[in-house]
């Protein structure tokens, strides 16, 4: 009996080891009952609420607003949708737009579609693989990006994502790419000098942004724009304003944006002693 009771305490001393090694991974991710993730590959997490500008908050780019919002809500009703290349001026809310366009088709069809934040790195072919199986439409967010000029091995996946390739998204997801460049691939003047036909190496990188069925350049906006922008800030927020300390606001700051605005109306709710939220 003891010789027993001694084998067990062994077998349990090699089974707290291993638990400690290896300890168990982190609990399954509920794709479907979030409205937003944040995908790492190893370190996924759900976001409870999907922290969004009211899109009539959004001034200044309503042809592109108009645009994306339609594709989303396409998305999220199980219609046919583009992948979108958002590109353009710093500040002008590429990225803010997205994320309203989901809110808001995930406000008028609950349930059916997701934002889903990630890198353009090898574990994307992992998320589009546990994408693939659930019943639920998802936006791939890929924010910022930008490939290294000598960098050939990023574009040609991300090509092998949007079409063609083994490793496509699926159906039920589309990508949203945001880049201060349309063609997202670095760019040198030395491209002109190619002495047999100069235009061959930027087309190839122009075929990527073609891959996307929706292109949308953001510009950076008018004076005009720029106020409008605080404005329709100022009066959701009951902020009075003067025009000419808006415009010297971004004049300091060297640009006019949709984020300068924004700033400019955060200084003012400070000004006042208020908060935004």
């Amino acid at each position: 009996m003891s010789d027993l009771r001694a084998e067990e305490n062994l077998l349990r001393r090699i089974a707290d080891a291993l638990d400690r090694l290896a300890p168990p991974g982190p609990d399954a991710i509920d794709w479907l009952s979030h409205p937003a993730y944040v995908w790492q590959g190893t370190a996924t997490h759900a976001v409870p609420v999907l922290v969004a500008p009211a899109l009539d908050l959004i001034q200044g780019i309503d042809a592109q607003k108009t645009a994306v919002t339609d594709n989303v809500a396409r998305l999220a009703a199980g219609a046919c949708a583009h992948d979108m290349l958002l590109w353009g001026a710093r500040g002008m809310g590429k990225s803010a737009l997205v994320r309203a366009a989901v809110a808001a088709a995930a406000a008028a069809h609950p349930g059916r579609i997701a934002l889903v934040q990630a890198a353009a790195d090898a574990t994307l072919a992992d998320l589009f693989n546990v994408l693939r199986g659930q019943s639920r439409n998802f936006l791939v967010l890929i924010d910022d990006l930008g490939f290294d000029a000598g960098d050939s091995e990023g574009p040609r996946k991300l090509r092998s994502w949007l079409e063609g390739g083994v490793e496509a998204r699926p159906a039920n997801v589309r990508l949203a790419v945001t880049s201060n460049r349309r063609a997202i691939v670095e760019r040198h003047m030395r491209e002109q000098d190619d002495p047999i036909n100069p235009r061959d190496v930027v087309d190839d990188q122009l075929a990527l942004a073609d891959r996307f069925g929706l292109s949308l350049g953001f510009h950076a906006c008018s004076q005009d724009d720029y106020l409008a922008i605080v404005s329709g800030y100022a009066a959701h927020y009951a902020l009075d304003f003067d025009p000419a300390d808006a415009l010297e606001w971004s004049k300091r700051r060297g640009s006019r944006s949709g984020r300068i605005a924004w700033h400019y109306v955060t200084e003012l709710a400070g000004r006042a002693g208020r908060g935004l939220f």
